[in-house]
This record gives structure tokens, sequence and C-alpha cells, in this order.
């Protein structure tokens, strides 16, 4: 956290084990294996978390809840990491089959799994998008833009902007893979590359989006070294969508906000196989979005004004 130095949990990638144990986005880890992570960076941390495959490291973690705040030991089993990106299906709705989509990172084949994915379930006949970038942390920046232009035909999609103004822009290329209609679900964990497809998706009203505020991680950091062999993180400019909006600590608002409770968040994070159904009160808002959006009514939006 850039204010207070904290380790801050962008997101827990689905089916780690710190995902699997309940590390939620915005958890503070105050301690690892008993060392206080006061003072310490960001690469010391990654060191001591990481280790070999099958052995243990506890998690002190700091979280805010609407009961106060709380503080607790999580014990992770080590695991290998394999990250595939996409998952989808075809998902029942009122107007017919829905497809969904759930990206949990923007790695470098996130782009063409996606491309795959939204093929194949407009090969077989579905009748809308939703998107899923629930606990997605971000990654590679080409990615997020590659992927919205399989959503959008034309438009902006990110401005890079430094103290001398725009350096960067990206647009649409006109080679979008679907025109149907897209709700696109987000949380406090959709975070950089997330809230850059979400931001450039919502302006250009391509997409509903669903669910809560998200991160707010929108800098561009260039890291360089010092002579005692440390370096330094320099921000050296920052993302803007479309309209103008700074992403960086504000985050996207979505559409049509709906806050899991406690409860429904546990009863997601015991059975995942809920992800993504009826059974998913997000989803379930999404699934009703998206048949009003397919019937041509149009969702309000409290999107922020530009700056």
């Amino acid at each position: 956290d850039e204010e207070t130095n904290d380790l801050l949990v962008v997101a827990p990638i689905e089916d780690t084990p710190a995902f699997q144990a309940g590390i939620l986005a915005k958890d503070v880890i105050v301690e690892i294996d008993g060392q206080s992570t006061e003072g310490m960076d960001l690469n010391e941390a990654v060191n001591l978390i990481r280790g070999p495959v099958g052995t243990n490291v506890t998690l002190t973690i700091r979280r805010e809840t609407t009961a106060g705040v709380e503080t607790q030991a999580v014990e992770l089993e080590r695991a290998r990491i394999e990250i595939h990106p996409v998952r989808y299906s075809q998902q029942a709705g009122p107007d017919g089959q829905v497809g969904y989509i759930r990206l949990t990172q923007f790695s470098a084949n996130a782009a063409e799994e996606m491309e795959e994915a939204i093929n194949d379930l407009e090969s077989q006949g579905v009748v809308g998008f939703i998107l899923d970038l629930r606990s997605n942390p971000g990654g590679l920046l080409y990615s997020s833009i590659d992927i919205a232009r399989m959503w959008m035909g034309e438009g902006t999609i990110v401005s890079t902007v430094d103290r001398r103004g725009i350096v960067d822009e990206q647009i649409a290329d006109n080679h979008a893979l679907t025109e149907l209609p897209l709700v696109v679900l987000v949380d406090g964990g959709s975070a950089s590359a997330s809230e850059i497809l979400s931001g450039a998706l919502q302006d250009n009203d391509r997409a509903v989006l669903v669910g809560t505020n998200t991160f707010g991680k929108g800098l561009v950091q260039s890291v360089r070294g010092l002579g005692d062999g440390s370096g330094i993180a320099i921000t050296v400019a920052k993302y803007l969508t479309p309209s103008g909006r700074d992403i960086n600590q504000e985050g996207i608002a979505p559409d049509v906000v709906l806050e899991l409770s406690e409860a429904q968040r546990e009863a997601l994070a015991e059975d995942r196989t809920q992800i993504g159904t009826p059974a998913d009160p997000q989803f379930a808002e999404a699934l009703s979005i998206l048949s009003r959006e397919i019937a041509g009514e149009t969702v309000a939006s409290p999107r922020a004004s530009t700056n």
C-alpha cells in the first residue's frame, strides 16, 4: 500500500492454496511465519512465502469486517501454481443459453484462451455473455488490450499519461469477435488490467458492470537500480479510462452495485462450484440485467464524471 507500506493482498488467484485457505482481497499480511512484515519490502516477503512444494507457511493477516478489525493466522500448504486463466460454460437464461466466461488473470496465454472461448460459445448460439473479472488481480497490459479488442469494434481502450500529458493511447481495431450483449462482474479484487478492461467496456457503453468497486491500481512504475544493489520503484505514469477517469486508488464503480454478505461469501468459498451459477447472487443479478439488455432496456450508470 502506497500510503501505509502495508503488504496488501490484491486478490487470491483461484485454485491456489491462498484462495482455498480463505485469503481475501485487501487482507493485510502482518506476519510471515511469525516474522513481522513491518518495513519489509515486497521481494523479501515473496521469498519468505515461497518454498518447496508440500511445505507449510503461516500468514498472519489483518482484515476489516463489519464487526471491526480482525487478526488471524492462516496456514498454507505450498503447491506448484499452474494457471489456466480462462474457464467458460453455458448457463440457462430466460432468453436462451448464456455464455459465462471467468478470467482469473491476464497472463501471456489469456488472450488466446479468451478468443477460443468467445468463438466456441458463439458457435453454440448463446444470446449474450457474462464476463467474470472478480478477484482478477491483473497481469499483462497488452493482454487486457488484446481482450478489449475482442469485445469492442471501435473506441479508445486506455490512455497512458505522464506529467507532460498523454504519451500513449490504445484503441480498438474493428476486429471484435462478437456484438452480443455483455455484462461484466467486478469486485474489490479486480485490479490493474481488470480495471483497464472493465473501464474501457463501461466508458464505451459496450457492457454493464455489476458487483462492487474495483481495487484502484493504475500506476506505471519503473524500477531503478542503486549503487548498493538495492532498487527504487518510481511512478512514471498512470492509466486513464477512455473518459479520462484516473483508475489509481479510485477504482471503477460498477453500474449496478451488489455486495455479497459475509455469509454469501463464505458459502461460495466453501462450494466453488456455485460460482457463476444462479446460487451466486452477483451472477444471478448479472443474468437478470443481461436479459434486460437483450430486450433492449437501458441500465442506468452511476459512473464518475470525466476528470
